[in-house]
């Protein structure tokens, strides 16, 4: 049930989940990442699947390919299936033994159970007979497939070098079929992500690849609880327990396995990819001297280098729970066997394994290119280069690369999106039509523009030093300390309108920036307007005063006037009485309304 090569993705992302962080990029050895419209993703032919992005990343976007309806699938189909537990399982099922793994697993389902040990404890018999024959200086384990992956990729010229034995896993396979049948399907439960490209290429043996998480899962589908399972037999092992070979999981413990005492090698071991980059470069693979048969005419050594993906070994994988790679698992595994070289193993011979190499492919920029992709990001001379590997890369210069192979944005240069965003908030200080000033939690002045600078009477000094920074706020303006103490112990804005600062009228709005560490307020002065608007009202009140004392004039002249017409008719009304005819006279009111008539 091989997976077919487009689909061989170990590591992926959850694009949804992935949080723009670049974390992935900073701490993978390879820069096996594209970031596009600030989402990473994983560079299939670039990878190889040490899974460090799944480790760090923070959102739990980077995950490692599920494969458990592939075993479910397995185990409807009714085939032999043999389990390979890897040693890290120490680390992971902390106080659980192999034995009651095994009857967890045979109750899900499997047919057999076999530690991958049993393949470990082969691999370094067989390297033992090999290496004091082997002619190069230089023997480089294969034990670990995402290192394997890295030398045949990104140091081709070591490729030579990989040790012909092929990885425990590979080797246990092989014991399997030929002890159970060549029908029965293994299936390897361990910490690891590589195991799945391993497991992917058709000649490994391997049927599937699973994390011990898959395992854990696996569990809770079926119901079963490891702590109520029991154990069974050492017999009902397949192969029975294992020994030494329990001792790969942790960094250096292969070469404990090797070393017998001949002297006939030196035994190296690291962890981690930088380490094993460190360990190659600056040496020219053509250098490294051939030995002859027996080594004894030369005096240069054998060097045998064990070297694992993860930092500290097996124990500290991708998929390995937290504090698998402890002192307490390193006493557990010790405890668990007995420490000892595995060239007294000779029962079990290893087909040849060859690991051809596979440089990744990558164009190489002339100067010329990579100038202008460092122009693109702010970087004209070689100062402006800071190399601060904020963006994932060493150098300025490799993240030009990047952004010309199309693996990275601009964006990811965090001093160039600094550096764009203070030339643009600058700008916008500087010349918005208002008065601006932002302080710190201890009122010091931070930023401001030459119009509050102006308005603060402090003019003079912003352009002798071309800002204000570090005044205290009591000093410019005193009136808006009360303003800038109440908001910095809060998110609340407050505007004022109609403030008068000496001669001058202005509307304040102030601002949280940062809860209790930075505010900002724009003022904006009003006081030529307000003085229009009070000669406006001024003027209004003169028009009306006039007008009242219009209309007081006219109605004190109306009054005359109606005054001397009563007069008048009163005294012609006594005429006409004294001579006899009957006048009634309407009221000064009634008269006076009917003039119209």
């Amino acid at each position: 049930m091989q997976i077919p090569r487009g689909m061989q993705t170990p590591v992926y992302t959850i694009e949804n989940e992935c949080q723009d962080c670049y974390k992935c990029v900073r701490h993978c050895p390879v820069k096996a990442i594209r970031i596009v419209n600030a989402k990473a993703s994983v560079i299939q032919d670039s990878c190889v699947a040490c899974g460090e992005c799944v480790k760090v990343c923070p959102a739990h976007a980077k995950k490692i390919r599920n494969d458990l309806p592939r075993i479910e699938s397995l185990l409807a189909s009714g085939d032999r299936l043999c389990a390979s537990v890897a040693p890290s399982y120490k680390g992971y099922f902390k106080g659980v033994s192999i034995n009651r793994i095994a009857a967890a697993l045979i109750k899900c389902g499997f047919s057999h159970v076999s530690e991958t040990a049993h393949g470990a404890e082969a691999v370094s018999g067989n390297i033992s007979r090999i290496l004091p024959g082997w002619k190069p200086s230089l023997m480089i384990s294969s034990a670990c497939p995402a290192c394997v992956d890295y030398v045949r990729r990104y140091k081709p010229g070591y490729a030579r070098f990989i040790s012909p034995v092929p990885s425990p896993l590979g080797v246990h396979s092989a014991i399997l079929r030929e002890s159970l049948g060549n029908d029965v399907k293994v299936v390897f439960f361990g910490p690891c992500a590589a195991k799945k490209n391993e497991s992917d290429r058709d000649e490994s043996g391997v049927d599937i690849a699973l994390t011990f998480r898959d395992l854990d899962a696996l569990l809770l589908r079926h119901g079963i609880n490891l702590d109520s399972v029991g154990e069974i037999p050492d017999s009902g092992l397949a192969l029975g327990p294992a020994a030494e070979g329990r001792f790969y999981s942790i960094e250096g413990g292969m070469n404990d396995t090797l070393r017998d005492g001949s002297g006939s090698a030196r035994y190296v071991s690291l962890s981690g990819i930088d380490s094993l980059r460190r360990l190659l470069d600056g040496f020219d693979p053509d250098d490294i001297r051939d030995i002859d048969g027996n080594g004894s005419a030369d005096p240069v050594h054998r060097i045998f280098v064990e070297c694992l993906a993860c930092p500290g070994g097996c124990v500290n994988g991708p998929a390995m729970c937290a504090g698998g790679g402890g002192l307490a698992t390193l006493f557990a595994t010790d405890a668990s066997a007995t420490l000892k070289a595995s060239c007294f193993r000779k029962g079990t011979e290893c087909h040849a394994a060859e690991f051809p190499p596979e440089p990744v492919k990558e164009e190489t920029p002339d100067e010329s290119a990579i100038q202008e992709a460092l122009h693109r990001i702010g970087k004209f001379r070689p100062e402006d280069e800071l190399n601060c590997g904020a963006c994932g890369y060493d150098s300025c210069r490799d993240f030009a690369r990047a952004l010309l192979s199309k693996k990275a944005e601009e964006a990811m240069c965090h001093n160039y999106l600094r550096r764009n965003f203070e030339r643009t908030s600058n700008a916008l200080i500087k010349y918005i039509p208002a008065a601006v000033v932002i302080v710190d939690d201890n009122l010091l002045v931070t930023e401001a523009n030459a119009r509050f600078a102006e308005l603060a009477g402090v003019a003079e000094i912003y352009e002798a030093i071309g800002g204000i920074g570090g005044l205290h706020i009591a000093k410019t303006l005193p009136e808006l300390e009360p303003l800038f103490r109440t908001v910095l112990g809060s998110e609340t804005d407050l505007t004022r309108y109609r403030q008068h600062y000496g001669e001058r009228i202005v509307n304040v709005s102030v601002f949280p920036i940062a809860k209790g560490k930075f505010v900002g307020a724009v003022l904006q002065d009003v006081t030529t307007n307000e003085f229009k608007r009070e000669q406006v009202s001024e003027r209004a009140r003169e028009v009306i005063r006039k007008n009242v004392i219009t209309v007081q004039e006219v109605a004190r002249l109306f009054g005359e006037h109606i005054a001397e017409t009563e007069v008048m008719l009163n005294e012609i009304a006594g005429t006409y009485e004294s001579s006899g005819a009957p006048i009634k006279l309407r009221s000064t009111v009634m008269a006076s309304d009917g003039i119209n008539d």
